[in-house]
């Protein structure tokens, strides 16, 4: 069950649960939307500093990067074949997600401990 390399179980798995993860996060997060009384800055500032809110908001960031970045390594490894232009994409791609899953995540924390400003 391993293909014709005898490698790729590990990919694909990631790839399941990189796909799973995000999809019943976002149904969470549709839903304690919907449950908020008001939609405005102080009340979501108020749900993110509850661990209910900042913990699930958290793991959807960066389930969310990681999976749109192996997405995005297997298009590249599928259409780039020259191994230096491959390398150096994939970099980009990683240092592009890392950034933004960093960008994203201190935002949160930044509402969720600091409140909105």
């Amino acid at each position: 069950g391993l293909g014709s390399a005898r490698e790729g179980r590990e990919r694909w798995l990631t790839e399941r649960v990189t796909s799973i993860a995000p999809l019943l996060l976002r149904m969470w997060l549709v839903a304690s939307l919907l449950l908020l009384p008001a939609l405005d800055p102080q009340t979501l500032s108020e749900w993110l500093k509850a661990p209910s809110g900042g913990i699930p908001m958290a793991l959807l960031i960066i389930v969310g990067f990681k999976h749109a970045l192996d997405g995005m390594k297997v298009f590249v490894d599928d259409y780039v074949h020259e191994p230096g232009s491959n390398f150096v994409i994939n970099t980009l791609l990683l240092f592009l997600a890392v950034a933004g899953a960093a960008m994203s995540l201190y935002a949160v924390a930044a509402l969720a401990f600091g409140g909105s400003r």
